[in-house]
């Protein structure tokens, strides 16, 4: 998949991918109108609602009733502001068949964003004019 920003006035950025749009914008307090979530909430929300997904599946799968299942998922910082622990917890309505809460836990636990997390993937960053040549070609010459 690959991801175009576009530069969307102030402090917004939109990511486009096929036919699809995300919008963020910083917050007043960092320039921004506050018009869309920050690209952190985003990711932190993509973690919930990935684990979310999980969920919803499973139960879908089971002819589980999901009204009045809720997902919060709360961050620990350090005081350098990184993120150190985040924490989901699944409550379920008393009615929910006992049997599969556990299972709620495991299927949360193998969402793909928390997965990735997990395992650190390299990231590259170049940056170059377009039409130009790379920092590979000039080493090669």
């Amino acid at each position: 998949m690959e991801i175009t920003l576009r530069f969307a006035g102030n402090k917004r950025v939109d990511a486009i991918f096929g036919d699809r749009v995300v919008h963020t914008d910083q917050g007043p307090e960092h320039g921004g109108e506050g018009s869309a979530p920050e690209p952190f909430q985003l990711f932190l929300a993509s973690l919930a609602t990935c684990a979310g997904v999980y969920v919803l599946g499973f139960c879908q799968a089971r002819d589980l009733p999901t009204d009045g299942i809720q997902l919060v998922q709360r961050h620990d910082f350090s005081e350098e502001g990184r993120l150190r622990r985040v924490t989901m917890q699944i409550s379920v309505p008393a009615d929910f068949p006992s049997k599969y809460v556990p299972a709620l836990e495991r299927v949360a636990a193998k969402c793909t964003v928390k997965r990735v997390i997990q395992e650190a993937p390299e990231f590259v960053i170049e940056a170059k004019a377009r039409g130009s040549e790379t920092a590979l070609d000039r080493a090669a010459l």
